[in-house]
């Protein structure tokens, strides 16, 4: 039996190994990795590239991919991956690890390469990372095949700051790669078990002094902080971790971004070119090894930057160029390291720089300026771990010693500005001291195996628990303004164990879904299971959990339940719905697919005082029992439910769902009259609108599909057609991606004859035929999560038509706009048009005149909207032709901006983004 650590890094993974037979005095022993460096050419290394490399067709040869446990498969992964991917640029999937805590894609879904071509077969985060971990899983069973690593103990580590979301998908690829016994550590903990694993025998006297510790970890994609108490007692030492930062998605990959950014501008000092995906990614790897020479020891001046040239700046075929030394250090330890006052925050500021990967990194690069931010969080705990009062109102407690983590800090510059940066806080007292590593690159994995030493008994285990704290949100009380939240998992929890909340009881209905939406937090409160708090900036949101409850006789019914919630050994949430009256309980689960900016209201509104009268209302048009209805009141319905509940454009989001569910009950009725359905339709969409945004609104919309596939029963009418392809529109970003193919495929024959004016002869198709052809598009067009392509040939009929008519009117300008929006209302960002595609209709738009066309202002915003992402973002000299475009047609600043900051939509212009107004209080 061994103990295998793995870290599983955003640059390099790497692998260790202890033997628990042999007591406390094992040695972590490295494994290094068998992998593929060139064609045909095997090597075992230290480190494994976290690269995988997706080939095309035949480009390499099956043969030279040959590892030593048999075929390669269909993927390169490791040293050969990083080293072809840099020639074939878009073929090669890198930092799978920082995509895992993207929120704003589908991280189970085919994204990365990201940005990568069409013809590009794509892998989801989960497995990307998967394959990496299973090429180390198959070289220790190469190496070790009386031991296969699936019937190891391994330790896998994960950011301090990765939330359950990101933490669960870790597991899921864990799993993908068939391992099955294995526990999650967090990085910064697992370098310092690597320091204590070098000092078993003299702990004690290696941290004489020292009270409390500052972990520094800067990665290829995260930076963690961690504190951790170093206290005494009579058995010798003892360890707790008192804090760990919040998520921060900032490291080494920003770095080599800025200084790519900078090759780039002295290579194009006029600012109308830019690099090409090709050589970004060049550019990108040659920034990595410039930084690297200009930030090591013994530095030169220069360094030099060569990219393969795709213009007509040919200087022997390429383009070249170079770094200085003083321009790494402005860049890289002025922009990233800055000599930070111990009052300065991060600041708000431009994205641009750190966007440059397609990844939501943080807004400020500074990272002193977030650890003093840190250190202001937890400011109690520190100086309580100290014995110390803070001096004044704001005062940081000063370490005793810091340690660093992450290839970064390889550079002795680095390391020395972090230590000089953070020392200068407190101007009196000595320089901090700086605890020694043997190696940055290996010490997570090293620490890793040690932990599972230390959890069997052999070795000193750092205390403190969990490092969260998990909360739900409760119904907010009619008279408070307060939102309040149970605790169900306080900080300092152990994993293994479980509390019952039994306290707190909710009624839950058999077979209806149900969500819970969960906050957790990193700060110093001491709260107990079961307490009820007031939600705070603190307390971050984290995904939605939700289930579906299926009763043991399948039998529709309310339950009371309680929760019951833990942390599992692996390290992850566990939440559970307890039945009060039977022995049945339901597992929670999060989810994962992503939701963009979608934050989802809990708040729960009570009724407006005649809400059941418009409930009668409803009912007396679409109830079960025929009532004197006439048609004038099936045609004022609208107008009844606004006299009795007021101006409908003020319903706020829970009336409008209450309603939905008040209409839906009686979708069966809607065929008694043209009227009926129309009135239907036109309620049922506006009553749902957008789709998403409120508890349960994807299960509302997947509710309402079911009346897609009947279409229209009056089908002579153009009216309810209208009203019922309005109805999609208005909930299609609640509808999944299945959802959405299945409209498209019945919507795309019909508009591929009526958009084209020169389809227009062609014969009808048989079937009734829809009508409403503006609103078709507009439905069409608002399908986010239809293929790149699908879009493309779309707008490419649209665009047609607009030229062709060459005149205002129809829905041909917003649909362009939306078809090729850089930035999805609700849909993942890998799923927009190629950047090729969205100019090409821009400058359709600027030629036909953006004045002239309706909707041609917003719509060139939208396709020239910057989000600070190459792979989506226009070229430079294009959008600053549509900024002057949209200037000189008068357009709002607010849309001038969006050419030329990356910023935030208005409220008013995310309604008019999707084509519709948006409930009161509701924001995407």
């Amino acid at each position: 039996m061994h103990i295998v650590g793995i870290d599983l890094g955003t640059t390099h993974c790497a692998v260790a190994s202890v033997d628990p037979s042999k007591g406390p005095t094992a040695p972590v022993e490295d494994f290094p990795v068998p992998q593929l460096v060139r064609q045909g050419e095997v090597s075992p290394r230290p480190l494994l590239p976290s690269c995988v490399y997706v080939p095309a067709g035949h480009e390499l040869a099956a043969e030279s991919l040959r590892l030593p446990w048999g075929e390669g498969g269909q993927h390169v992964v490791g040293e050969l991956a990083r080293w072809q991917g840099a020639r074939v640029p878009g073929r090669v999937v890198t930092s799978a690890k920082s995509w895992l805590c993207h929120p704003g894609v589908d991280r189970s879904a085919p994204i990365l390469p990201w940005g990568a071509p069409a013809d590009v077969a794509k892998l989801s985060p989960v497995e990307a990372s998967a394959l990496l971990l299973s090429h180390m899983a198959r070289a220790w069973n190469h190496a070790h095949p009386e031991a296969p690593l699936g019937q190891q103990e391994v330790v896998i580590t994960v950011p301090a700051s990765f939330d359950e979301a990101a933490r669960a998908l870790t597991v899921s690829a864990a799993r993908k790669a068939g391992l099955e016994k294995f526990t999650l550590l967090e990085e910064p903990q697992a370098a310092f078990y690597d320091y204590t694993a070098r000092h078993r025998k003299d702990l004690a006297r290696s941290l004489e002094g020292v009270r409390l510790v500052l972990v520094v970890d800067v990665g290829g994609g995260t930076t963690d902080f961690t504190l951790v108490h170093a206290g005494v007692s009579p058995e010798g030492p003892m360890l707790r971790r008192l804090a760990v930062g919040e998520h921060l998605m900032l490291g080494g990959d920003n770095m080599d971004a800025a200084l790519a950014k900078r090759v780039e501008e002295k290579l194009f000092p006029d600012g109308n070119r830019r690099l090409s995906a090709t050589q970004w990614t060049q550019a990108i790897q040659a920034a990595r090894t410039a930084k690297e020479a200009l930030l090591g020891a013994n530095p030169p001046e220069r360094y030099g930057v060569s990219l393969v040239s795709e213009g007509s700046r040919l200087l022997g075929g390429s383009l070249s160029t170079d770094l200085t030394r003083e321009e790494a250090e402005a860049l890289v330890m002025d922009g990233f390291f800055p000599r930070a006052g111990a009052q300065e925050r991060p600041r708000r500021v431009s994205r641009m720089a750190l966007q440059e990967l397609g990844l939501p990194y943080a807004q400020d690069a500074a990272i002193t300026r977030h650890l003093a931010a840190f250190l202001a969080q937890h400011a109690a705990a520190g100086f309580a771990a100290l014995g110390e009062t803070a001096s004044s109102e704001g005062a940081l407690p000063r370490p005793d010693a810091i340690l660093l983590n992450g290839g970064v800090f390889n550079s002795p510059q680095l390391a020395e500005r972090l230590v000089e940066a953070v020392s200068a806080w407190w101007p009196g007292a000595p320089r901090i001291r700086l605890l020694k590593h043997e190696s940055l690159e290996l010490a997570v994995a090293r620490g890793a195996a040690y932990y599972g030493l230390v959890r069997r008994g052999h070795g000193l285990k750092i205390g403190g628990g969990a490092a969260r704290a998990y909360y739900v949100a409760l119904q907010r009380p009619a008279d408070s303004t307060e939102q309040p939240v149970l605790c169900l998992v306080p900080r300092g929890f152990e994993e293994g164990n479980q509390v019952d909340i039994g306290e707190r009881s909710f009624t839950l209905t058999l077979g209806r879904p149900v969500q819970f939406t969960l906050y957790s937090t990193t700060s110093d409160r001491i709260d107990k299971p079961g307490d009820v708090v007031a939600l705070s900036e603190e307390l971050k949101p984290l995904p939605p959990i939700h289930t579906v409850l299926k009763g043991a006789e399948g039998k529709t019914a309310e339950v009371p339940v309680h929760l019951q919630a833990g942390l599992t050994e692996i390290g992850t949430l566990e939440l559970f719905a307890v039945s009060n009256v039977a022995d049945e309980r339901w597992r929670l689960e999060f989810e994962l697919r992503g939701t963009g900016g979608e934050r989802e209201l809990t708040v729960t509104e009570s009724m407006p005082a005649r809400f059941a009268e418009a409930k009668d209302n409803i009912e007396r048009v679409y109830g079960n029992k025929p009532l004197p209805v006439g048609p004038k009141d099936v045609k004022q319905l609208s107008r009844t439910l606004e006299k009795v509940l007021g101006p409908r454009d003020t319903w706020r989001v829970p009336v409008l769902r209450e309603l939905w569910s008040s209409l839906f009950a009686g979708a069966s009725k809607r065929r008694r009259t043209a009227d009926h359905e129309r009135v239907f339709y036109n309620l049922a969409g506006y009553t749902l609108r957008p789709g998403f945004g409120y508890p349960l609104d994807h299960w509302r919309a997947e509710q309402t599909f079911s009346l897609f596939e009947p279409l229209v029963q009056h089908h002579i009418e153009k009216s309810v057609w209208i009203e019922f392809w309005v109805m999609w529109r208005r909930i299609a970003g609640g509808l999944s991606e299945a959802q959405q193919r299945k409209l498209y495929d019945y919507l795309k024959p019909h508009l591929a004859r009526k958009v084209p004016l020169e389809a227009q002869a062609q014969t009808k198709l048989k079937g009734i035929q829809p009508e409403g052809l503006d609103e078709m598009v507009r439905t069409a067009a608002s399908l986010e999560h239809l293929e790149p392509g699908d879009k493309a040939e779309l707008g490419g009929w649209v665009a047609g038509r607009l030229k062709a008519e060459n005149k205002s009117g129809g829905p041909w300008a917003w649909a362009l706009g939306r078809l090729g929006a850089r930035v999805p209302l609700y849909g993942s960002g890998h799923k927009v048009v190629d950047v090729e595609v969205a100019e090409a209709w821009l400058s359709l738009l600027l030629e036909l005149g953006l004045q002239r066309i309706d909707g041609a202002q917003f719509a060139a915003a939208q396709l020239a909207r910057l989000t600070g992402d190459r792979m989506r973002d226009l070229g430079p000299e294009l959008r600053a032709k549509t900024a002057q475009a949209l200037q000189a047609s008068k357009a709002p600043d607010t849309w001038v901006r969006m050419v030329t900051e990356v910023v935030a939509l208005e409220a008013a212009d995310e309604a008019r983004a999707l084509g519709d107004t948006l409930p009161a209080g509701l924001r995407l």
